[in-house]
């Protein structure tokens, strides 16, 4: 939609006189609509967009079709946060699967696309969260479409925006801090838990650690982030069998933090936690 304005000069016996001034608001009759089949994202989902472009007027031609794939400016370098899949854009007129018009995929383009009165086209196609995909709790990834034609003064435009998952991320490792115990003597189990989401695990996550111990141990020393634990407030153990289990909650682990790389690719620092357990075989 623009507003245009208009007007006329007279000119007679060396003079001139002016009209009137005439405005006039010239509306497009190419609209266009975007989603996204996600919801969230995290780096290496495949995200599905969906772009509808109708045509509520006379027929157009020469249509281009222009994907940004959520591109935006860190350190003076454009950043792509979504990446096309080669083979996957599908092309609908009125419903129905038809060729596709010229692509080029850098940047992503349809065009020479022609839509007749009254008709609508639908693009599907799938989209990689790449490395460069912003991470944190408000983070965004903003996908903008850009329709454009010669009888058109300015392009239609849509966007879909889809949000990091913001969830606790866990991971556990186990380590052996005693690698040669000598028999009857006390060893050391070290266990580390890595959080690598945008979202604390919290007391009511109910996270639970639970390993069998064998060999069998006993008089049980256990620490948390090198805080000393008590059975059973913290843990049970049980000595004739060697099972050994946090208590529901006692275990919470930070959030991940996110800063920009270098590179340009997001860089990841996970919230870790730290459960330490020593025994006599």
């Amino acid at each position: 939609m623009a507003i245009f304005y208009n007007q006329a000069t007279l000119s007679y016996r060396g003079g001139v006189t002016n009209s009137n001034i005439t405005a006039g608001e010239l509306l497009d009759s190419v609209a266009v609509i975007k989603t996204a089949t996600a919801q969230t994202y995290a780096p290496g989902d495949l995200i599905t967009y969906i772009v509808n472009v109708s045509n509520n007027g006379a027929a157009v031609t020469g249509v281009t079709v222009t994907e940004d794939l959520g591109a935006y400016q860190q350190g003076g370098r454009t950043l792509y946060p979504l990446e096309y899949v080669s083979g996957s854009m599908r092309y609908y007129v009125d419903g129905e699967e038809s060729p596709l018009p010229t692509l080029s995929e850098n940047p992503l383009e349809l065009s020479g696309i022609d839509v007749p009165a009254g008709s609508h086209i639908m693009l599907i196609y799938a989209a990689r969260v790449t490395e460069s995909a912003p991470l944190g709790p408000d983070a965004q990834i903003v996908n903008g479409t850009s329709v454009m034609c010669s009888c058109m003064v300015e392009p239609a435009t849509a966007s879909a925006a889809v949000t990091m998952e913001s969830e606790a991320e866990l991971t556990i490792s186990k380590a052996l801090t005693t690698p040669n115990p000598v028999g009857c003597g006390r060893i050391t189990y070290t266990f580390v838990i890595q959080n690598t989401g945008a979202a604390e695990a919290a007391a009511e996550d109910s996270v639970v650690v639970t390993d069998t111990f064998e060999p069998r141990l006993t008089d049980l020393s256990v620490e948390y982030n090198g805080q000393p634990w008590t059975a059973p407030d913290n843990y049970s153990y049980d000595e004739a069998t060697g099972l050994f289990v946090t208590g529901a909650g006692q275990i919470t682990v930070p959030a991940a933090a996110y800063a920009p790389g270098e590179d340009g690719n997001w860089v990841t620092t996970p919230g870790v936690a730290v459960l330490t357990v020593t025994g006599t075989i």
